[in-house]
């Protein structure tokens, strides 16, 4: 793939990201700021990355402290507790998971901002 499709790609998923999260916030604390779910997704795909490549080689620990790191993003974001960015993220990566099931027909498969998506 060109450097111009990458980019593409990658600026499509972080849009899907942000509008994953961009729902799961709207029914979770009634947010709707389509701009600030899309920097979140991006934040929370910097530290979910950084905590995943240093902590990578820790078993069980290696892959729990990302996701804790992705959630404290939303929390630290939305301004909510624990239990509501666990949510928002659970519900973010089922909106991802939807959207993931249409976007493969014009050639995107994957999902930045939301882990596991």
């Amino acid at each position: 793939m060109s450097l111009v499709g990458s980019l593409i790609s990658f600026l499509v998923s972080l849009l899907v990201g942000g509008l994953a999260i961009f729902v799961a916030a709207a029914v979770v604390t009634g947010t709707r700021d389509y701009g600030h779910a899309v920097f979140t997704a991006l934040v929370g795909a910097l530290v979910w990355g950084l905590s995943e490549l240093l902590l990578s080689w820790v078993p069980i620990v290696g892959e729990f402290v990302p996701l804790v790191a992705w959630v404290w993003v939303i929390k630290g974001r939305y301004g909510t507790s624990w239990l509501y960015a666990g949510v928002i993220g659970f519900v973010a990566w089922g909106a991802a998971i939807l959207v993931l099931s249409v976007l493969p027909i014009v050639g995107i498969t994957d999902v930045v901002g939301v882990p596991f998506a």
